[in-house]
């Protein structure tokens, strides 16, 4: 499960408003048109910079605010391939594993608004290809894994019944 894209930073605090903006709510039910407006409310540019296969790294609490799981849901239809974090707010992190969203737990300091990065989720390893550095994350448990490869939990479930397989 190895990876290779732009990072896209933000700072800490990022909540599900800056991901998908309130005002684009009526477009819950049209997923790829709210996935044109992730992070427009931190960056106005984003989507003009972004490129299906980079990455979203940011600061502390990523995902704060509510629950709903529009937001994860979003930046993977867009085609973030992970978020790269110090830490998620635990609703915003579950969610993502959910809806079949990469996440990696590791400090950001080292990476840059558009560095290059290669990502492998299995060893939990970032190596910032622009700057020749290797950052440690924490691994995702093997079982969350295992629901990422399916694309999500209901296509996990869909495939094998249940979640203790």
């Amino acid at each position: 499960m190895k990876v290779k894209g732009r990072a896209w930073k933000f700072g800490d605090d990022i909540s599900t408003d800056h991901i998908t903006p309130g005002r684009y709510y009526h477009l819950r039910s049209n997923m790829p048109e709210l996935a044109k407006h992730i992070m427009e409310d931190a960056d106005p540019y984003f989507m003009k910079k972004f490129k299906p296969g980079d990455f979203i790294v940011a600061g502390k609490n990523f995902g704060m605010g509510s629950s709903r799981e529009h937001a994860p849901l979003a930046l993977k239809i867009a085609g973030v391939s992970a978020v790269i974090a110090k830490s998620f707010a635990r609703i915003f992190y579950r969610n993502a594993i959910n809806v079949g969203l990469p996440l990696l737990i590791a400090e950001t300091e080292a990476i840059d608004d558009g560095d290059l990065l290669e990502v492998d989720l299995l060893a939990g390893k970032v190596i910032n290809l622009s700057r020749s550095v290797t950052i440690s994350a924490s691994p995702l448990p093997e079982f969350m894994l295992r629901i990422l490869n399916e694309g999500g939990l209901i296509n996990f479930v869909k495939k094998y019944g249940d979640i203790t397989v």
